[in-house]
This record gives structure tokens, C-alpha cells and sequence, in this order.
């Protein structure tokens, strides 16, 4: 089962707390977007907020997935497009279309997706190991999949999507920043 997902939810009381509260930890509320026709989700808690589309700055060198960097509130933030890192075709004029604004490894990245539709809450029951059976770049970047209505939900491994050959080292890219003509002033 999905355990780093649900490492806490599965931890027990510390004291006597009535059984809702621990029912309740047996649940994680799941943020589901869309990336082309596919339904994703994340852990709430691994996002900040939501956002709409900025003006982003391009970075030199960067992965072709990395769609360039916003202002947030004087925070300078990698922006990555999920549909291209998934591969699915981009849709001109997507109103719908956010930025998930996540924290990994203590740093902030945006993830670019066509559409946030709603955060739900799954059980442990309801969240199955994604397949192992299929092999393949892409394979291992999700940590399970649960139902919703009448669509699979992919839920999201955040680490090693934005950890494979192409690495990102948001480092590099807040310093490759530095080198971009009329940046601060733009920013």
C-alpha cells in the first residue's frame, strides 16, 4: 500500500482520543488535478496553494519540463509543467488551467496542470499499490491509485518525478536565474 503517502495517517493516538479522530488519521486528503485526459492527485499537504497562471521567466539550460520561473510574494519559484513532463499535448486558451504551488525536499516549486477538480478524502482501503507489472521510464512515479466516480486516479510520487535523469536542482536554476538580463526588475 501507498506507505510513504500514509505513514502518518496510520500512526496511532498518543492518549485516548475518541475513534473519529482515529478513523480520521486512517484518511489523507488527496488534491485531484487533470494533465491532459489523465486524472492525478497529491497529498494536500504537499501543497501550499493554488494558483493561477503567471508570467514566467525562462531559464537557460534548463529541462524542457521546467516551464521558467514566477514571483510569488518575493519567493522566485521553478514552474514545472506537468504536461510536458508527462508527454500529453498542451490545450491553448485552458482557462482551467493552475499552478500547485508544492514543497519538496524544503524548497518550493510550482507544478504547472490543466485543471484542479476538487480534494477528497480517500481510506486505506480505497488506495491500492500502483502496478509493478509494467516497466519503464515513468513507471515509478506514482505511489498508488484510487477510484474516483468512474475514473483511476494516479497519485503522484512528487520525489521522483522531479528526480530522474533530468534532474532538477532548484539551486542551479535559482542561480542560472541570476545570470538572465533585468531580472530583479522584472520580478
Amino acid at each position: 500500500m501507498a506507505k510513504g503517502l500514509l505513514t502518518a495517517a496510520s500512526s496511532k493516538p498518543a492518549n485516548d482520543e475518541p475513534a473519529a479522530e482515529e478513523t480520521a488519521r486512517k484518511e489523507i486528503q488527496l488534491a485531484c488535478f487533470r494533465v491532459g485526459e489523465q486524472m492525478y492527485a497529491l497529498d494536500i499537504l504537499r501543497i501550499r496553494e493554488v494558483i493561477r497562471p503567471q508570467r514566467l521567466t525562462p531559464i537557460p539550460k534548463a529541462p524542457a519540463f521546467i516551464e521558467g520561473v514566477l514571483n510569488l510574494r518575493g519567493a522566485v519559484i521553478p514552474v514545472v509543467d506537468l504536461r510536458k513532463r508527462f508527454d500529453q499535448p498542451i490545450k491553448k486558451g485552458n482557462s482551467k488551467v493552475r499552478i500547485l504551488i508544492c514543497v519538496l525536499a524544503g524548497k518550493i516549486i510550482g507544478l504547472m496542470v490543466d485543471e484542479v477538480v476538487e480534494v477528497k478524502n480517500y481510506s486505506r482501503q480505497e488506495i491500492q499499490p500502483s502496478p509493478r507489472f509494467i516497466k519503464g521510464a515513468g513507471t515509478d512515479y506514482f505511489l498508488g491509485v484510487c477510484q474516483r466516480q468512474d475514473e483511476l486516479v494516479m497519485i503522484m510520487h512528487l520525489e521522483r518525478i522531479l528526480s530522474s535523469d533530468e534532474k532538477i536542482d532548484l539551486d542551479v536554476i535559482r542561480d542560472n536565474i541570476q545570470e538572465l538580463p533585468n531580472v530583479s526588475e522584472d520580478m
